[in-house]
């Protein structure tokens, strides 16, 4: 494999193990990381410039996302997601979170939704600024939020998880396209229509996201 963009990593030893996988995950959006190659935690510990063991554990958090599977006596293998899969968790998140979101419209307390605002924006910031991580988590933070308003703890899990699995590769691609900043918006788009208390609205937004986040993989033509 090559070697790993250099990061600093300079950390106390609590934080080393999430400031690695922070940068893990950051090599899996641009690429450096390749789906269904087998990395060591030795071998990348050697890019990092640390011991294995905060690669190792980092690694582990990742397998636990989904991002990443255990090889025994070799390393993690990077989980490939094809355009099959990406389908079937698309389809599973429309079902779940389109009527979620007029529910959500519905009983949600005004100042619930506002409080969103920020995340929103936080959203379209990352995106204007090429911040894929702080796109990404800003992202999750904001839609398991918001169905969480719906007050059903399982399907947040269902979600989040769902959306753990259909991570996007090749971000970094869409990013320099202009593709990004559009999507990031919607997340604005929709919480105002939900503030205007139009269900139909913000569940025909909701759509035309998820539509929308689904085409940004087939204009990059999926894992590649």
């Amino acid at each position: 494999m090559g070697h790993l963009t250099q990061r600093d990593l300079n950390a106390s030893r609590e934080r080393l193990r999430d400031q690695v996988a922070h940068a893990l995950r950051a090599a899996l959006i641009s690429g450096e990381l390749r789906p269904g190659v087998v990395y060591s935690a030795p071998t990348l510990a050697e890019d990092f410039g640390i011991s294995a063991t905060p690669v190792r554990e980092a690694m582990l958090d990742l397998a636990r996302e989904g991002l990443v599977e255990p090889v025994r006596n070799k390393g993690f293998r990077v989980t490939e997601v094809d355009e099959r899969d990406l389908d079937q968790y698309n389809e599973i998140r429309a079902l779940i979170e389109i009527p979620t979101v007029g529910k959500v419209t519905r009983i949600a307390a005004r100042e619930d939704l506002e409080a969103l605002r920020p995340v929103a924006e936080d959203i379209v910031r990352a995106a204007r600024a090429h911040d894929l991580i702080g796109y990404l988590e800003a992202d999750r933070l904001f839609h398991l939020t918001l169905l969480g308003l719906a007050g059903n703890e399982r399907l947040v899990e269902t979600v989040g998880d769902l959306r753990k699995r259909s991570r996007l590769y090749g971000l970094t691609a869409l990013d320099e396209s202009g593709d990004l900043l559009p999507s990031a918006e919607e997340h604005l788009e929709l919480l105002d229509l939900m503030l205007a208390g139009d269900a139909a609205a913000a569940e025909a937004c909701m759509t035309r996201h998820l539509g929308h986040v689904r085409s940004l993989w087939a204009k990059d033509d999926g894992p590649s």
